[in-house]
């Protein structure tokens, strides 16, 4: 599964006990439609949770605003609460992370670039002469 989808906050490492590690983060994914019959347009926002395991060093990148490609599979935790009422969350388990862009509030500055993770521990850096 493919989502492409904005940070709302910046990204967590955790570190469990057996020592991995595990980003996490949550993106808002922007829809709109016209409802038949209607002539305005109807803005629907979702939020997802993920979970990145791969290379925790990405975490630097993942910034509120950014917007990121994602692609993983649907994960779902079913339990009970503290009422016995049953719920669920649904997490999304991403396998690899397309950097589209800086947040859009962030102001342009000249920095030298970086390597950036993207996938299974794989590291490019942007070295394009535009």
């Amino acid at each position: 599964m493919e989502i492409t989808a904005r940070l709302t906050a910046n990204a967590e490492v955790k570190t469990l006990k057996d020592e991995r590690q595990v980003v996490n983060f949550n993106v808002a994914i922007n829809d709109s439609y016209k409802p038949k019959g209607s002539s305005e347009v109807t803005k629907l926002v979702t939020y997802v949770q993920c979970a990145y395991w791969v290379n925790s060093n990405i975490a630097q990148y993942l910034t509120k605003g950014t917007l990121v490609e994602l692609q993983g599979r649907i994960g779902v935790n079913a339990y009970n609460n503290m009422q016995g009422e049953a719920k669920a969350a649904l997490t999304f388990h991403v396998n690899n992370i397309k950097l589209h862009g800086k947040p859009k509030y962030e102001s342009n500055n000249t920095e030298t670039a970086a390597p950036v993770a993207t996938e299974a521990g794989a590291e490019q850096t942007d070295d394009l002469p535009f």
